[in-house]
């Protein structure tokens, strides 16, 4: 076990005001790897106040050079990748393929977007008589969470940093070590003191502290929809922007005309991704009721094939919540047709691979995120119908429709209330906006849509 000490603050590694110090576990044999600081709200003020002093000096740099700074940060985190994955394959429990292949891939993919996007947008346009002028909003607080650990701090402080901005990142108290490895990869790619900051703390503790902070011009939160409602609240006291990225309930939409095959096993694969643990998977699949036993079986044989593959989930009381549901939708009279609550493993917050058939839109596994490799499989008569359901969710965070025809799905995926579709097993991009409608947030992620949450707008007439 490694005892971390100390916040980056200011560009150096400084001591924390207080003593208590959070253990950090590994979910796949419960032993505890590490601890760092339990940060407070002295900690968080240091942290705010080391980026309001580093802002006129990094808003003022110009564009270039803090495009040749992320891109230094990207080399950097290229170079490090494979220490990376191994911190988050044992802070979280992702298997060690999946952590090097997204875990570490996809903020370095991010980092160097956000390097070629600095160095390229107009943060200045003529209109008229008047001259539109982009600037960074000010000091921004990121609050991440533990499931994409260094993807989520990244997708947050490349765009900040890109747009002018300084920031204080409050990671989740789950996954903190990759995070500090991301503070060392700043001070090594020569950013200046005092434009990124790190504080290990709490969520009840050093985040509201970080939200609450008169000093903070924007809060970036992902997580949870209940306490993105918290987040939200506060900062409305203050009027203070928020961006937020909050559940989901992601629907595939299996279309008749679509290969049924293909079109079941990738989506159980998006499922089982990161034990389920992904805010955008497709966890309601949709079926027309002629191909849904055919459908249900070969649901139920590709889950089978993840039980020696995913790793667990985050913690005990993650695992709990997820077999609460199980039994929840055993109780509500959904078919289990595969997995189901017991735990495959004696040790380890694992949990079995589980598919619904028979689920119901009013189900509470059809309305509520499980957050776990947990898929419900429902039934639909028409397009009317399955597009009806698909929609009937607080959530909107992404989705998936798959056919025969490119147009078909098309035609659909516009009629989905949801922030992002993939059709027919369209491939992630880094540059297209992630975010949500409904109750799965406000705002937007990642490319020029990303950069733009960072930035006021100032119109200068002549």
């Amino acid at each position: 076990m490694k005892a971390h000490d100390g916040m980056y603050i200011g560009g150096a590694w400084r001591p924390a005001a207080g003593q208590d110090v959070i253990e950090v576990v590994n979910p796949v044999d419960e032993q505890v790897i590490g601890t760092v600081p339990a940060g407070t709200a002295e900690d968080v003020d240091a942290a705010v106040r080391a980026a309001r002093a580093a802002l006129p000096g990094w808003a003022a740099t110009p564009p270039a050079e803090r495009a040749a700074r992320l891109a230094a940060l990207r080399d950097v985190l290229v170079a490090r990748a494979d220490e990376i994955a191994e911190t988050v394959t044992a802070e979280l429990g992702s298997p060690l393929k999946f952590s090097q292949a997204v875990h570490a891939a996809v903020p370095i993919a991010v980092a160097g977007s956000y390097a070629e996007l600095a160095a390229t947008y107009s943060f200045e346009e003529k209109t008229g008589n008047s001259v539109v002028h982009h600037e960074p909003i000010g000091v921004v607080a990121a609050i991440t969470p533990w499931n994409y650990p260094l993807h989520q701090i990244v997708a947050k402080a490349a765009p900040a940093l890109a747009a002018g901005c300084t920031i204080v990142v409050k990671p989740a108290e789950d996954t903190p070590l990759v995070a500090r490895l991301f503070a060392e990869a700043v001070h090594e790619a020569g950013v200046p003191a005092g434009v990124v900051n790190l504080v290990t703390g709490l969520g009840p503790v050093a985040g509201q502290a970080l939200a609450e902070h008169p000093g903070v011009d924007l809060v970036s939160f992902t997580g949870s929809t209940a306490v993105g409602r918290r987040i939200a609240a506060i900062a409305a006291g203050q009027i203070k922007k928020v961006a937020l990225e909050l559940g989901g309930k992601s629907a595939n939409v299996i279309l008749p005309s679509a290969d049924l095959a293909k079109a079941v096993n990738v989506g159980v694969a998006n499922v089982m991704s990161n034990s389920g643990q992904t805010c955008s998977a497709w966890t309601r699949m949709f079926v027309h009721r002629d191909q849904y036993e055919e459908a249900v079986g070969l649901a139920a044989t590709a889950a089978a094939k993840y039980g020696e593959r995913i790793g667990p989930v985050v913690n005990a009381k993650q695992q709990a919540r997820v077999r609460g549901y199980i039994e929840k939708g055993v109780a509500e009279g959904a078919r289990l047709v595969a997995g189901g609550p017991e735990a495959p493993r004696e040790k380890g917050y694992f949990v079995s691979p589980t598919v619904f058939a028979d689920v119901t839109p009013d189900m509470t596994i059809a309305q509520e995120e499980i957050f776990g490799p947990v898929l419900s499989i429902l039934k639909y008569e028409d397009e009317e119908d399955a597009l009806r359901i698909a929609n009937g969710t607080v959530y909107g965070l992404a989705g998936a429709v798959w056919a025969g025809d490119e147009a078909e799905a098309v035609a659909f995926a516009r009629r989905m209330e949801t922030g992002q579709v993939d059709i027919n097993g369209g491939r992630f991009n880094p540059l297209a906006p992630f975010g949500g409608y409904k109750q799965s947030g406000v705002g937007r992620e990642l490319g020029v849509h990303g950069l733009a949450e960072y930035l006021q707008t100032k119109s200068l007439q002549f």
